[in-house]
């Protein structure tokens, strides 16, 4: 989900760039430090565009990558305030809990249509009603790591404290999202009966009476 660990490091050199760039103008007399480290996230973000080009990624991804850093910078460079530089991650944290808190509610789990995507399965893993709450409950680790992530950007953008944004930012989201990975495994598995094949192989209901078929390898006997 974070395109890998180059992924997630290039994701962060603009940030890192802004909030440097932003401390060390800060104190000089005569610069603008939000105007500067805007134009120096958006630098940042270019390199990284074209290094991520040049090793191969998708330019769709790449493009959006550079996108969001220059929507942050612009947004940062009409409020004038450097903790806005954070205002669209916050803003999409929002939008992402709401996602995925509907899409739950709708029987329709993001994180069922990641997998099923992953593993070739499209929806038929909607058929299978284990997979399906499987699913559902491993998807609310998704909304409460969406919450925390709130719980922690939230107060420090009210503070102002645009040093600590950058680092929880940098530090923090990685690692809250690697353990909402560890932790989505046993919230989908609990949801599975001893018997089940396992998330590869649904079991799709095949007859009008309920009789189920199990997507997988042939069985002896």
């Amino acid at each position: 989900m974070l395109g890998g660990r180059g992924g997630a490091i290039d994701a962060s050199v603009p940030v890192v760039v802004f909030v440097l760039v932003w401390l060390l103008v800060d104190a000089l007399d005569g610069w603008s430090p939000v105007g500067t480290a805007a134009g120096a996230a958006i630098a940042a973000g270019v390199v990284v565009a074209v290094v991520r080009l040049a090793r191969g990624s998708r330019p769709r991804a790449v493009l959006f990558g550079l996108l969001g850093v220059a929507v942050a910078a612009v947004v940062a460079l009409y409020t004038g305030r450097a903790e806005d530089f954070f205002l669209v991650q916050i803003l999409s944290n929002v939008a992402s809990a709401l996602a995925w808190a509907i899409s739950i509610v709708v029987r329709w789990p993001l994180l069922g249509l990641i997998v099923g995507t992953a593993l070739g399965q499209r929806t038929r893993w909607r058929r299978d009603p284990d997979l399906l709450r499987g699913h559902q409950r491993a998807s609310w680790v998704w909304v409460g790591q969406y919450v925390v992530r709130l719980a922690v950007f939230v107060p420090l953008y009210r503070a102002e404290w645009v040093f600590a944004l950058g680092a929880a930012r940098v530090a923090f989201s990685p690692a809250l999202v690697a353990l909402c990975v560890v932790l989505s495994w046993p919230a989908l598995r609990s949801a599975l009966p001893p018997d089940h094949p396992g998330i590869r192989h649904p079991r799709v209901s095949s007859e009008p009476s309920g009789g189920r078929k199990v997507d997988g390898p042939p069985t002896d006997g």
